[in-house]
């Protein structure tokens, strides 16, 4: 199985704060690897870091097999890198899908199999995938987003970054106050991204819910890996869960 991105000796400095401690990792592609730990561990900081927002002190990350680490922002999400951010980051003043179309921002015509595809058509394309993964949006498109629910919200940021075509998919604390069955909800609908070829990084908190649909996990403790392994043999490791993900 190709990586489709690798993070090789990666540290991350706020400072005099050292956020990340030399880090390795690997996604394949067409996998769910869930980074995890507990908060404050540097979780957010990696993942930011591949969006080219947190500026990387020294390593690599490899993107497709090339280096992106200097690279701004909006370069990384032309090359196929969206993030569903913590917070839900919802842009008040707009409708659910005026949210949903900024996400598309980037999206450029291109061709398939020999045939043109107009960035209008991709566009129409991947708002009818994202309204059949999240069917209570397109029920609320005309709705100010401001006004959604918190799971709605979620299900929204998640929509908005799968908007832009992504082939990395990064998602920073999708449970983040949700209530249970409404987490439930939300992961099953990021296995079935996945189950449609999605490659998905995960950072959580929410460690038995994301070892549940995760192929691989990385489990974080102030900023170092402390250990990793595959997810259904962690999720049965409860001494690991106890002491390092706060659960019990």
């Amino acid at each position: 199985m190709t990586n489709t991105l690798e993070i090789k000796n990666l540290e991350i400095d706020y400072g005099i704060v050292k956020a990340v401690k030399g880090v390795n990792m690997t996604v394949p592609k067409g996998s769910i690897i869930a980074l995890l730990g507990a908060n404050g561990a540097g979780k957010t900081s990696i993942i930011r870091s591949i969006s080219g927002i947190a500026k990387v002190k020294s390593g690599e990350i490899l993107y497709q097999g090339e280096p992106i680490h200097n690279l701004p922002p909006y370069k990384i999400v032309e090359k196929g890198i969206l993030q569903s951010p913590e917070g839900r980051m919802i842009l008040n003043g707009l409708t659910v899908e005026e949210n949903l179309l900024v996400g598309a921002y980037s999206l450029k015509s291109t061709t398939k199999d020999g045939i043109k595809i107009r960035r209008s058509d991709r566009v129409k394309m991947l708002l009818e995938e994202t309204y059949s993964y999240f069917p209570i949006l397109k029920e609320r498109r005309n709705q100010q987003a401001s006004t959604l629910s918190g799971g709605e919200q979620q299900m929204l940021a998640i929509g908005r970054a799968l908007m832009g075509a992504p082939e990395l998919l990064l998602l920073d604390e999708p449970s983040l106050g949700l209530a249970p069955l409404v987490i439930k909800e939300i992961f099953n609908i990021i296995k079935r991204i996945k189950h449609d070829g999605r490659t998905i990084l995960i950072v959580e908190q929410n460690a038995k819910q994301t070892l549940k649909i995760a192929d691989y996990a990385y489990v974080l403790e102030v900023g170092k890996i402390k250990t990793e392994g595959i997810a259904k043999d962690l999720l049965e490791d409860k001494q690991l869960i106890s002491a390092y993900l706060g659960e019990s």
